[in-house]
C-alpha cells in the first residue's frame, strides 16, 4: 500500500514522504490515526509544495532546535512518583510524566510524542531519556525518579 506520511512517525519517515507499507499496517493504524492518507497523483503534488514551505521553515528551525537541545542538556530534571520499599514504581514513568517534568523544571513545552524512552522506566533512579526536537537534532535529558 502506498501512503503519504502526514505527521512524524518513528522508524518510518517525516510528513509528506511516501511510504509502501503493508496493507493492514496502513489500513488499521496508518490511515485511522491520522498518520498517513492514500497516495495519489493529486495528493501527491500538493504535499510537494507542503514540503517546499517545510524545507525552508526547518533550516530556520535547525538553529532553534539546537539552542533548546542545549537548554534541554543543562536542566536538572527531577520526577516525583509512587514506588514501594525496593524502588521499584507502582506503574512505570510515560513520556507525558516527563513532558510535564521538563516544564516544572524550567524547560520548554515539549510534544511528549517527541520524547523516547528506551527501556520502561520502572525503577528509582536516574534514567536517560532521548527527545528528537528536529530530524537532525535529538537531546539527552538525565531523569532523576525519586519515591514522592
Amino acid at each position: 500500500m502506498k501512503l503519504i506520511i502526514t505527521s512524524e512517525v518513528s522508524g518510518l519517515g517525516a510528513p509528506g514522504d511516501i511510504v509502501e507499507v503493508k496493507d493492514g499496517y496502513g489500513r488499521n493504524y496508518l490511515i485511522p490515526r491520522g498518520f498517513a492518507i492514500r497516495w495519489t497523483r493529486g495528493a501527491e503534488s500538493q504535499i510537494a509544495s507542503l514540503k517546499k514551505a517545510r524545507a525552508a521553515r526547518e533550516i530556520r528551525d535547525l538553529g532553534s532546535a539546537k539552542e533548546v537541545a542545549g537548554q534541554l542538556g543543562a536542566l536538572k530534571v527531577r520526577l516525583k512518583t509512587r514506588a514501594g520499599e525496593s524502588g521499584r514504581l507502582f506503574g512505570s514513568v510515560t513520556t507525558g510524566d516527563i513532558a510535564e517534568a521538563v516544564k516544572a523544571a524550567g524547560g520548554p513545552q515539549l510534544d511528549r510524542r517527541r520524547i523516547e524512552i528506551g527501556n520502561a522506566i520502572k525503577s528509582v533512579g536516574t534514567h536517560k531519556v532521548s527527545v528528537r526536537l528536529h530530524p537532525e537534532v535529538a537531546a539527552t535529558i538525565d531523569v532523576e525518579v525519586v519515591a514522592g
